[in-house]
């Protein structure tokens, strides 16, 4: 599936829209990288454990919008973007969304 943040497709052309695709995942903290995090952050630097956590989820909040829009109908995705919020005390969700499409050769 092709996924792009642009409204288009290059040498693609949409024949039809889908709906919007959506894809999202809830994480919560580690009590174990809370305190590496803590101590971390007294010296400064990247909390390489929250970034990994991140990395994750958003890889899976896209793969599961890419299993809606296939689910759709959709053979690419335009528009995507993330957003995140916090749900609840220490836990956060991580969505993905974006115009579902059919496309042809332009």
């Amino acid at each position: 599936m092709d996924v792009a943040t642009t409204d288009s497709l290059p040498g693609r052309r949409i024949t039809a829209v889908k709906g919007v695709a959506l894809g999202s995942t809830v994480r919560s903290k580690n009590v174990g990288k809370d305190i590496g995090a803590g101590l971390k952050s007294l010296v400064g630097g990247e909390l390489k454990s929250y970034s990994d956590m991140l990395v994750e989820a958003r890889a899976q909040a896209l793969s599961r919008m890419e299993a809606h829009a296939a689910e759709l109908g959709a053979d690419s995705v335009v528009n995507l973007r993330f957003m995140t919020s916090a749900v609840a005390a220490g836990a956060s969700e991580i969505l993905a969304y974006a115009t579902a499409v059919t496309t042809e050769p332009a």
